[in-house]
């Protein structure tokens, strides 16, 4: 079974055209140059307009913590 569906594939590919145009930009304003950003966008639109994609992966990785001192 597929995990990602056709409109999950239209909105990824919709924000890496728009990254390489240099037009594409994050829910702060700034400019997206990174690729895996692009299509964390793409997919999470797709989520947003009830297309089939898996949901976001939660916790782990690298997060900034407060300094305790």
């Amino acid at each position: 079974m597929a995990k990602y569906g056709k409109k999950a594939q239209q909105k990824v590919e919709r924000a890496m055209h728009e990254r390489k145009a240099g037009t594409l930009k994050s829910g702060s304003g700034k400019r997206v140059t990174s690729r895996k950003q692009a299509i964390a966008i793409g997919l999470s639109e797709a989520r947003k307009a009830g297309g089939k994609a898996p949901a976001r992966k939660s916790g782990g990785g690298s997060t900034h913590r407060a300094s305790r001192g």
